[in-house]
């Protein structure tokens, strides 16, 4: 067997760069580059190897979490089909990367973590930033991405990179396994030397599978179908990640039924194909929710059912109403009792539309879905101009009006990001997406501070596409410094930042909860009161953008925010527009509701009374079996 002398960092680079990925008879290159900041955990091992391998970029970032934001950004808008590695020296730097494993594992998303990891021989032991344990030696701040990988290993000596390396692909490339993958990598061991079998570094081409649902689930989920009278399919992220826009639009448009979105799976309709319902649950349209309230049965594709799509197991209210889940995870296949297709959702789709070819709802329930979405098209052109037609209006403009906006400024292949906050309810009712993939949002974790990262991977993954960035004051504060690697990659982006002055989607939560508020606004402490209540906090984000390099604006009316849209497509480099909005104008809530437990004792009048209607609406909460 032919060998080559490599240390385990330079053979790990040489392996990543000859992984291929095939789907439909497409083949990419698996990873892109890799993300991260070197310290003394890794710049010997995995910069040195790097160094040497320029045809593997590397990417500064300055945050490793915001690294880890980047990459899997990169992977939800390549539909799994790329993706990055990140790396970060020991201690705070990896640690740092957890946050950003948990969202991709969540998010079902391929990224691949490569830590810095504590002396292997141990004979130098503590070494800096190492986490020592009095009951064993075997255990570093590593070890806490086990519960948040979906494959973790360490490598103790340089020959496991052999048979830990396939296990990651295994892992990363898997249509039902898919999450953050670890290895964590000792130090000294990164810069032994071994000799590597040449069989290692040898082109790879992984398939992506594409499977097929069982013969029997299949029959029974037909004649489920055939049997229901008013059925409503729910598309989710899988719908978006196995491409399967075209047969469901097909699907829908002949068997009639209609569809409503999960925030993974918006997009997978065109906004204004006759049967998209848009959003689903407790961010969801009075479309979509009334209609899942009188269902008889219920198809869903390529979703988990969290609580915000089934509004807290609320939005089911017909006594008869059963489910057929489509799911390459048998996990979510049998979720809800459902008759389960574990398959690939285009697969699937294309099989039930071959099945189904009599089907059509019944025409009392097509003039239904029709009237209802003629009325939410109408509620939305509402949002977009409240105040349009007002020439004397003086105040800031709602929410709604600012997402009108930057809807009418955007193309139809242009990319919509979010993630936390009051954004993702009003965009996913809101946003009408054109085209797959044209609506990016993380909600599996919703984390506040992915929004600039995620878009950064984003554009990476397709830079001919116009990305918009949405956010507000409190999520921007969190990690604003990746505009400062925009800027150093060419990577630009539009970013629309809503200055709130604070937790605008918390403040709303809380007071629901009957507690005015407390802590969620970016005021100044109080001399008298002791409490966050005093003057209201100045932060100058122009001038703060402008100082991470990018263009700056600030408008104060939807004209001025239509103007500095249209300069910012226009530029260059990455922009950054900041509005103000009225935050006492919200979009409603269709008939939702999400489950925030309400203190059950309280001296105070408000929570009281947010208890008792927290004791009512849980009585529409189901179980479904």
């Amino acid at each position: 067997m032919k060998t080559r002398r490599m240390t385990m960092a330079q053979a790990l680079i040489a392996f990543l760069k000859n992984q291929y990925v095939e789907r439909d008879g497409r083949e990419h290159r698996f990873f892109a580059g890799v993300l991260g900041i070197f310290g003394h955990g890794n710049v010997a091992g995995i910069g040195q190897a790097l160094q040497q391998n320029p045809d593997l970029p590397f990417i500064l970032v300055r945050n490793e979490q915001a690294g880890v934001h980047i990459a899997t950004g990169y992977a939800k808008a390549g539909n799994r089909l790329r993706a990055f590695a990140c790396t970060s020296s020991i201690g705070p730097g990896a640690t740092n990367m957890i946050t950003g494993a948990a969202l991709a594992t969540i998010n079902r998303l391929p990224v691949l973590l490569l830590p810095g990891d504590i002396f292997a021989r141990r004979n130098v032991a503590p070494v800096l930033q190492q986490l020592e344990s009095p009951s064993s030696q075997d255990i570093g701040v590593n070890d806490c991405f086990k519960p948040v990988s979906r494959y973790w290993d360490r490598i103790y000596r340089p020959e496991q990179l052999i048979t830990a390396l396939p296990e990651a692909m295994r892992v990363l490339t898997s249509p039902s396994d898919c999450g953050a993958v670890t290895l964590a990598l000792p130090q000294d061991v990164q810069t032994e030397a071994f000799d590597y079998p040449e069989e290692l570094f040898k082109k790879r081409i992984w398939l992506i599978r594409r499977p097929m649902p069982d013969a029997i689930s299949f029959a029974r989920a037909a004649v489920s179908i055939r049997a229901a009278r008013k059925p409503l399919l729910i598309a989710g992220g899988g719908a978006l990640m196995s491409e399967a826009s075209e047969v469901l639009s097909a699907f829908a448009a002949k068997t009639g039924i209609p569809v409503a979105e999960t925030q993974a799976g918006k997009g997978s309709l065109a906004w204004d194909h006759p049967q998209c319902m848009g959003a689903i649950g407790a961010t969801g349209t009075l479309a979509a929710n009334r209609l899942a309230n009188e269902a008889d049965l219920i198809i869903g594709v390529g979703t988990r059912y969290s609580d915000f799509t089934s509004a807290s197991m609320t939005a089911f209210q017909n006594p008869q109403v059963r489910f057929v889940n489509i799911n390459t995870a048998e996990f979510d296949a049998y979720k809800a009792g459902a008759v389960p297709l574990v398959a690939d959702a285009r697969v699937a789709l294309e099989h039930l539309h071959a099945a189904l070819e009599q089907y059509r709802v019944p025409n009392e329930y097509a003039t239904l879905v029709a009237d209802l979405k003629t009325k939410w098209e109408a509620e939305v052109d509402r949002l977009y101009h409240l105040n349009y037609r007002d020439p004397d209006y003086k105040g800031k403009p709602a929410q709604s009006e600012v997402i009108g906006a930057m809807w009418e400024a955007s193309g139809p292949r242009d990319i919509l990001v979010s993630a936390a906050g009051s954004h993702p309810g009003d965009l996913h009712k809101l946003w009408r997406t054109r085209t797959p993939n044209g609506y990016h949002m993380e909600y599996g974790y919703s984390c506040m501070g992915y929004e600039i990262p995620g878009a950064l991977g984003v554009k990476l993954a397709d830079p001919s596409r116009e990305v918009f960035v949405f956010l507000g004051d409190g999520t921007y504060l969190m990690m604003p410094t990746e505009i400062v690697t925009s800027v150093q990659e060419g990577i630009k982006i539009i970013i629309v930042l809503v200055d709130n002055h604070g937790f605008a989607s918390i403040g709303s939560l809380s007071r629901s909860l009957g507690q005015s508020g407390f802590g969620t606004r970016y005021r100044m402490r109080s001399t008298d009161s002791g409490q966050l209540d005093g003057e209201m906090l100045a932060v100058d984000f122009v001038a703060n953008a402008r100082s991470l390099g990018a263009r700056a604006a600030k408008a104060a009316t939807i004209a001025e925010l239509k103007q500095a849209l249209a300069e910012a497509k226009s530029a260059d480099r990455t922009t950054v527009i900041v509005i103000e909005t009225d935050p006492a104008v919200a979009v409603p809530g269709y008939e939702s509701w999400w489950d925030v437990a309400v203190a059950e004792v309280s001296e105070m009048e408000g929570v009281r009374e947010a208890r008792a209607r927290y004791e009512e609406a849980r009585k529409r909460e189901r179980y479904h079996l």
